[in-house]
This record gives structure tokens, sequence and C-alpha cells, in this order.
């Protein structure tokens, strides 16, 4: 009886890896070096039929050599292999993607239409993240991060992540919640005035803010992801009228394209 290899896809986030099997593995970015290991194995599994693995993963990280180089996440493993680390052999194939890339790459994937012209994907949660493709190649930079960054734009006061984030909508919000974000996404399609407002001030930011880049890019079809994401329905009347042309989509099964996006 022949034996099916597997070929596996994981997204390594802060507090879980989601596999394409479907199963959702508990992992403490801030934990010890053996609990993030024990984690990593624990979502690899056995490796016995294991044939290749695609891993989306944050920066920084060495995308090429597998090799962890973040500080404020998983420190405990800094300059460690994903690999060893993992416990995946050496004849089982490896690559990794920058975790704002591998949407992008499931989207172009799932939608061949998408592979002509230019076409965005922002991620909107902690961070603003920001990753495009022409005629259906996601450009890169050396390291295969994105080849450009627009949280660091300079925009009013600061930059543009000050004022379209996590931490720039409770500011703007000024008033506690329990639920986070979701908790004022709730508030605003309740009518409340002052949530209402910071995601129209979000919103009006992003486009303000991005619109230059987008414009010099020639893209005319932009895709949200990220928890923030889900709320974009909040942002999109501020933004909307400012990016004539563009369209502004949420991307409904994000993690789908994630994984997707990090297939052999």
């Amino acid at each position: 009886m022949k034996m099916t290899l597997r070929k596996l896809s994981l997204d390594v986030g802060g507090t879980f890896i989601k596999c394409s099997d479907g199963r959702k593995v508990p992992i403490d970015s801030h934990g010890s070096a053996e609990a993030i290991a024990s984690a990593l194995r624990e979502a690899v599994g056995e490796t016995g039929l294991l044939e290749a693995v695609g891993v989306c993963i944050p920066g920084p990280f060495d995308y090429r050599k597998g090799i962890f180089r973040m500080k404020h996440k998983f420190a405990a493993v800094y300059d460690r292999s994903f690999r060893e680390l993992a416990g995946i052999p050496e004849g089982v194939s490896l690559h990794f993607v920058h975790d704002v890339n591998a949407p992008l790459m499931g989207l172009l994937s799932l939608r061949p239409a998408l592979q002509k012209g230019s076409v965005a994907l922002v991620t909107l949660g902690t961070g603003l993240g920001f990753s495009y493709a022409v005629d259906g190649e996601v450009q890169m930079n050396e390291n295969l991060g994105p080849a450009l960054s627009l949280y660091n734009r300079p925009f009013r006061e600061g930059i543009l992540e000050d004022y379209v984030s996590r931490r720039a909508l409770l500011k703007a919000y000024g008033k506690p919640l329990e639920g986070d974000v979701r908790e004022m996404a709730d508030r605003a399609r309740a009518g409340e005035t002052a949530a209402v407002e910071a995601f129209l001030s979000a919103g009006k930011a992003f486009a303000e803010g991005a619109g230059p880049l987008l414009r010099e890019l020639g893209i005319r079809t932009v895709f949200f992801g990220g928890q923030i994401a889900k709320s974009f329905d909040l942002m999109r009347p501020a933004a909307e009228p400012l990016l004539p042309g563009v369209d502004l989509l949420v991307v409904e099964d994000f993690e789908a394209a994630v994984l997707k996006g990090v297939e052999f």
C-alpha cells in the first residue's frame, strides 16, 4: 500500500499557530525557548511522511535561512533555526513567507483575475502592513519581505501608523473599553458618535496617507485583512471619496489566503 506524503502550511502568530489541517496550536511568543520549540513541534506533528512545510511568519526574520531575528517577540529563540526548533528533518522542503506577503500570494492564487495590473494588500491591526504585486508577482526586498512599507510614511505629526492602527483607534476614541476595538466597533454600529468618529478619522488618515503611494504604483484594488479589517466598513465612508477609482475590499477568509500563500 502506497503511503501518501504530507504537505503542511503553518501561520505562526504570537499566540497561536494555525495549521492547514485545521489544528490551532497555542504558542507564547514571549515564552522560553523550550516552550516555543514544543509548540512548533506539536504544530509540525509526525515527520515520517512529511514532504514539505510552508511557514507564514512575521519579521524580523531571515526568510532565506529560516532564522529568528525578532526581539519584540520570540526573543528566547533569537538567532535560532526554525528547522531545528521545530524538529523538521533536513530532507523535508521548508520555505518561509513574510506575514504580509503570504495573504497577497494566496489571493493571487485563489483569484487569477488579480494577476494583471497592480494590486495591494493592507493589514490592519497592531500595526499597518503593506504588500503589493505587479502582474501577479509580489514585490519583495532582498530578504523576501515587502518591497515597500506604508506604516512609517511621514504623516501629519508623525507616521501613518500613528493614525491607522489599533493604538490610533483607541487613542482617538479616548474611553475605557473591555472588548478593545471590537467593542468600539459594536458601539459605532449602535450609533455612538465618539466611536463612529474614531473609525472615520482612521479611514480619512489612511486615504490621505496612502493615496500618494497607491497612485504612484498605479494600484486600483486594495484588499484589507487583519483583525481591524473586520471593522473596515466603519472606515470606508471617509476613505472611499478620497481614493476615486480605487476598489477597497475586505478579505473575507483571510486565514485561507494566508495558508494558500505558503503552499508548495
